[in-house]
């Protein structure tokens, strides 16, 4: 079959998954539809915004729905009118059966992470965050338990020590928009060898989740080592971003600080975890158990994101 002889349904929201859809629309393949979220207020206006879907799928002109609810029949009505081959998930919901079943192709979807470790909503996050060198994406065939099909292709990335959510976002993304054209080129040349996710599982793995980010799973806790902290501010920035109560020598109340970019200092002290030093104008430091947390760019109640100097002089602290 021709790629413009495949009929394919898009799924998907936010600007990670909008790569993957141009990559489809400027490699020619046929995209007869987009389905996103709807369109919801946002912001002090309360305006109605399109999702990063949407916005493109428009410049395009492709059809698009935006179902309430997945089970709705008259969405369903309009989803087989699209008579799709072959529908493709990238960042959207939990699909339910008579959703995911009804192409002949079925349905696969791009995952962020090395499948079948970091299932779930926030497999960026939960990677960095937990000190992983390396992690990647994965496509795979959609089926009843979320994030548990067949895998298709599967790619590895490097996490280095200076990358964070937004770095290793962008990678992702880039790399998974050719990994979904690479995965319908499969299906087209019928070579697809989809293998069960239970062959990379072994007596002694141990699985490890990505469930969906609160803002009470973002506070930084001053009961973890220097490495621990590091890592969990990384994997939270720029977004949903880590953030802490902190003490500044000459305020009366600790304000909740987001903290967006820091370096580990590992260094014996006698101070107690959690303590702030303040040093000159332009250094701020957390104390751990083994070591500091070096403060480089945060941003206070109020305020805008900003260099820890920039903050000093705000407050005149000397």
């Amino acid at each position: 079959m021709r790629k413009e002889d495949l009929r394919i349904v898009f799924m998907g929201t936010p600007e990670f998954a909008v790569e993957s859809l141009k990559a489809l629309v400027e490699g020619g393949y046929n995209v007869v539809g987009v389905v996103t979220m709807p369109d919801k207020p946002a912001g002090r206006g309360h305006k109605i915004q399109f999702s990063a879907v949407k916005e493109y799928a428009l410049s395009q002109n492709l059809t698009i729905l935006q179902p309430e609810k997945l089970r709705d029949e008259e969405f369903l009505s309009q989803l087989r009118n699209l008579k799709a081959d072959l529908q493709i998930v990238v960042a959207f919901r939990m699909l339910p059966e008579v959703v995911w079943s009804m192409p002949k192709h079925g349905t696969f979807n791009l995952h962020a992470s090395l499948l079948p470790q970091y299932r779930g909503a926030a497999p960026i996050n939960w990677a960095i965050i937990n000190g992983e060198k390396e992690t990647g994406a994965t496509t795979f065939f959609l089926k009843h338990e979320i994030d548990t099909g067949k895998i298709i292709l599967q790619r590895k990335i490097a996490i280095e020590e200076n990358d964070n959510a937004g770095t290793i976002h962008d990678k992702l993304m880039v790399l998974g928009a050719k990994m979904v054209t690479e995965t319908v080129d499969l299906l087209l040349e019928d070579k697809v060898n989809a293998v069960s996710q239970d062959e990379f599982i072994s007596e002694t793995t141990v699985l490890k989740p990505a469930p969906k980010i609160f803002k009470n799973d973002c506070e930084l806790r001053f009961d973890m080592n220097v490495l621990e902290a590091y890592n969990f501010v990384r994997g939270l920035s720029p977004y949903p971003t880590a953030w802490a109560k902190i003490q500044f020598p000459q305020l009366l109340e600790k304000l909740d600080i987001k903290i967006y970019e820091t370096a580990p200092i590992l260094e014996k002290h006698n101070l107690a975890p959690g303590t702030v030093v303040v040093e000159g104008r332009k250094t701020v430091k957390i104390a751990f158990k083994d070591g500091f947390l070096l403060l480089e760019e945060i941003q206070a109640p109020g305020k805008k994101r900003m260099k820890i100097g920039d903050f000093l002089n705000g407050l005149q602290i000397s």
